[in-house]
């Protein structure tokens, strides 16, 4: 982030690449976990009398919470990154 900064991007830019970053994050890591859970009801429905299976409900909620704490959690770091001023973080690196 200091290379942008340093190279003019204004805070607003700074801000956004973070806070898309961290809610990318977030939300394929929320992805993962999905196909992980279905894998896991079909596996069980086939190993066990157990009945299991996801909801679409369930599907949508964990996507949205997943992006939700992508956000939350790149608000700070984004806003402290975006105030950096370039040529002090760049002497730190």
């Amino acid at each position: 982030m200091t290379v942008r900064a340093s190279l003019g991007a204004r805070r607003r830019d700074i801000l956004g690449q973070f806070l898309a970053e961290a809610t990318t994050l977030a939300t394929v890591g929320a992805s993962f976990g999905i196909v992980t859970g279905i894998a896991l009801s079909i596996l069980l429905n086939a190993a066990t009398p157990l009945p299991a299976s996801v909801s679409p409900a369930s599907v949508v909620l964990g996507v949205t919470l997943g992006m939700a704490v992508g956000i939350l959690a790149g608000v700070y770091p984004a806003s402290r990154a975006s105030r950096l001023d370039p040529i002090a973080a760049l002497r730190q690196e």
